[in-house]
């Protein structure tokens, strides 16, 4: 059995694991809308000026979450831009999460939601600026 007063101790790293993981994924869904990087199976389409703002969102805010500079206000912008991008994208398409594809989206804003509330963690520029 795994000692919870393990995962316990643990849990300040394994919310800066949090922060970079999702922000890299938050960070590719930008780079493929921007510069189709990684290749997608759509290919290069042009973007509505809607899109093209939400990839800006993706790129910079996830290089920041990834960073973990300015991690709360970053991470909080990036939920209400995942919200936005739910509900104006996909919550047309079908009722639950799972059968219009919005589970990323919902993820990622109840991810960033929760990072703007925590912080960035231990391995962050943040806690690095407030050690200083």
């Amino acid at each position: 059995m795994l000692k919870t007063w393990l995962l316990k101790a643990w849990s300040p790293w394994l919310l800066s694991v949090l922060r970079i993981v999702t922000a890299f994924l938050y960070l590719l869904h930008g780079t493929q809308k921007l510069f189709g990087v990684p290749h997608s199976a759509r290919g290069a389409v042009a973007l509505a000026p809607r899109l093209e703002a939400a990839g800006v969102i993706e790129v910079v805010g996830g290089l920041l979450i990834l960073l973990g500079l300015f991690t709360r206000l970053v991470a909080f912008i990036s939920s209400g831009e995942m919200a936005v991008a739910y509900f104006s994208s996909h919550a047309p398409r079908g009722l639950l999460p799972i059968q219009n594809g919005g589970e990323l989206p919902v993820l990622f804003c109840f991810i960033f939601l929760y990072l703007a509330a925590a912080g960035g963690g231990p391995w962050s520029l943040d806690a690095r600026r407030r050690a200083a």
